[in-house]
């Protein structure tokens, strides 16, 4: 934290003169006016490099955001955009004569890139190993066959989002839910995106009233600053928080079924024993995190070896198998059976890893590495000093979660657990709410929303989203006053 104060930069002229700035860069004494060859952590803020990085990462943003118009892929501008900003800060500190300042702050955020990498990575590849199995297609046609309507599986999704997610994490609940409305939406890409947009809401509101529901109240929680149960004077607000954008959303669905002629999908051996696996590694990852005292990573990577056992186990048994298999097929007189097991393959659960959404995982790494660059520079904790310092705590606490849909909520909640204003229980639990749910507003805002934006990909995308984000901030602002009113004895 520092000691002095600054009034929040004004960066629009900067961004007219972005060009000018990039044949200044490399100029002497241009990034750094002040800066001297001490062991503490320059302030950037006000200089020509911190404008021009800003800048840069605004760009990218407006790439991103042009997804769906432009055709390219939301990795490729952050990619880049992180490789200039910590060029810039490289350059500065190697000038100044720490370097290994700048090289020991690129290193923990490329430490906090690796562990969300792997996490992701083996939620993904499980996901992927469940769909191989038919287990997906096997959902898609129980509910069809039931007379589910489009309506009922959009509510469905989002409560399953809901209540999965404090114990699943709002991520990997995200990622389970969107597979179940592809196989059910097929080729109805307004209901797959208003759908999304349901599951992303969901996730992010039941993720909140959790320490191990979202990483933000993991942070919280690893504090000290909410206790375990106290978290659960949150699970209305959330609840509301859902409940508002769902309804209006609702009324947007035609309440029909799909007009298609489903039949029974008959699961691939090992399906349900690898949802089994599925829930003992999200239970790993958990108790690691509670018991042990260590990243959740863990427990997901030996989950990851559970999957890669168990697959080299239905390759060894697959020849044996299919040999009973067929008997058993000509013993009912099945012939349709018959037929599906000469295309029955082994399970290979490196295919699965391969075929996990690289485009997303990339994007992680440019976003967490940009707001770790700014970060590093002292835009954060910039911010966040203006708003605790110079507003009303309550309205600091409410724009924690506006400026959680813009930059990555990870970050900003660090920022305001290093600064560690002197706040209420009450005031605690509304930034744990708003920097959970208010990531929510745009599909940029939260981990679930950028997975989702990789794996229904053309379905469901940032302006889909945007044109939705009026509707989900009643839910916002609804789940704040609720808090405040329901728990107004803890202020």
């Amino acid at each position: 934290m520092r000691s002095q104060q600054r009034k929040p930069a004004k960066f629009l002229p900067h961004l007219i003169r972005f060009f000018t700035l990039i044949c200044v860069l490399f100029a002497p004494g241009v990034f750094a006016s002040d800066a001297e060859n001490t062991h503490a952590i320059l302030d950037l803020t006000a200089t020509t490099a911190g404008y021009l990085c800003v800048t840069i990462f605004i760009l990218a943003y407006l790439l991103v955001m042009g997804e769906e118009v432009l055709h390219l892929r939301k990795s490729k501008p952050v990619l880049i955009a992180a490789g200039f900003i910590w060029g810039v800060i490289g350059y500065i500190y190697v000038q100044n004569g720490m370097s290994e300042l700048s090289e020991a702050a690129f290193k923990h955020n490329l430490l906090e890139y690796a562990e969300l990498l792997l996490f992701l990575l083996v939620a993904m590849t499980y996901i992927s190993a469940m769909e191989e199995r038919n287990l997906f297609d096997a959902l898609r046609s129980w509910m069809i066959l039931k007379g589910f309507s489009l309506r009922t599986v959009f509510w469905l999704t989002g409560f399953m989002a809901f209540f999965i997610s404090p114990i699943a994490d709002n991520l990997t609940t995200a990622l389970l839910m969107c597979a179940v409305v592809m196989k059910v939406g097929g080729d109805n890409k307004g209901f797959i995106s208003i759908a999304c947009i349901n599951i992303v809401v969901a996730a992010n509101a039941g993720g909140a009233f959790s320490p191990f529901g979202d990483i933000t109240t993991l942070m919280v929680w690893q504090k000290g600053t909410v206790h375990f149960s106290e978290f659960l004077h949150l699970f209305i607000p959330s609840l509301v928080n859902y409940l508002v954008p769902a309804a209006i959303m609702s009324f947007f669905i035609k309440n029909t079924t799909q007009d298609t002629q489903e039949e029974k999908v008959r699961l691939k051996r090992g399906a349900r024993r690898i949802v089994v696996l599925f829930l003992l590694t999200i239970t790993t990852a958990v108790c690691t995190h509670s018991l042990l005292g260590l990243p959740p990573v863990l427990g997901m990577m030996t989950g990851l070896g559970f999957l890669q056992l168990f697959g080299f186990f239905l390759r060894k048994s697959f020849p044996k198998a299919i040999l009973l298999a067929k008997e058993k097929a000509k013993q009912e007189n099945d012939l349709k059976r018959l037929g599906q097991l000469g295309n029955v393959v082994p399970f290979d659960v490196f295919r699965r890893i391969a075929q996990a959404e690289w485009d997303t995982l990339l994007f992680f790494y440019g976003v967490v590495l940009c707001v770790g660059g700014l970060g590093f520079m002292g835009y954060l904790s910039l911010v966040s000093e203006a708003m605790y310092s110079q507003w009303d705590v309550t309205y600091a606490n409410v724009a924690v979660g506006v400026l959680s849909a813009i930059v990555d909520n990870i970050p900003v909640m660090f920022a305001v657990l290093t600064m560690n204003p002197d706040m209420v229980l009450g005031q605690w639990l509304l930034v744990t709410l708003t920097a959970g749910v208010g990531g929510s507003l745009l599909s940029i805002g939260s981990a679930a929303g950028v997975a989702l934006m990789g794996q229904a990909r053309g379905n469901y995308t940032f302006i889909g989203h945007l044109k939705w984000t009026p509707v989900i901030a009643l839910g916002y602002i609804a789940s704040i006053l609720v808090h405040l009113w329901l728990n107004s004895a803890l202020f």
